[in-house]
């Protein structure tokens, strides 16, 4: 068993003011206590977070520490986004109209179904009806 983690999970994380701040925490305790085995996320959505971060706070210091946080760990495994992937994403973004799914998120959806991964940490219900979402 393995689960994704979105990037909003570790902006909240990593933000005591952010409204999930408090359930990002026991969803991460959660995981990293391999409650649904191993913990994976990709390149995509390190810099979405960072990025995300950045922009929510307007405070590098705390971008920073998002992005140290994921990069340094030794526990999630990161996945670089291919040209596999990132094609089979394209497609996605295209059909997924609908579903309010960003490019990121499709890449994330194409990388976990290429790695037969069938849950998601995610705060973004885009995902429901997709793939297993806890949240």
């Amino acid at each position: 068993m393995t689960v994704f983690i979105d990037a909003g999970i570790f902006v909240a994380l990593r933000n005591a003011e952010d409204v999930n701040h408090q359930r990002s925490k026991e969803l991460m305790i959660a995981a990293l206590k391999g409650n649904w085995g191993r913990t994976y996320t990709s390149d995509y959505i390190i810099d979405e977070a960072i990025t995300t971060a950045l922009a929510r706070t307007r405070r590098h210091d705390i971008a920073v520490d998002v992005g140290s946080y994921i990069m340094d760990s030794p526990r999630f495994e990161k996945i670089a986004i291919d040209n596999e992937i990132f094609n089979e994403a394209w497609i996605k973004f295209k059909t997924f109209k609908d579903k309010g799914l960003s490019f990121t998120d499709c890449t994330s959806l194409a990388l976990t179904q290429k790695l037969e991964i069938k849950q998601i940490i995610s705060f973004d219900c885009g995902f429901d009806g997709l793939m297993q979402r806890l949240c």
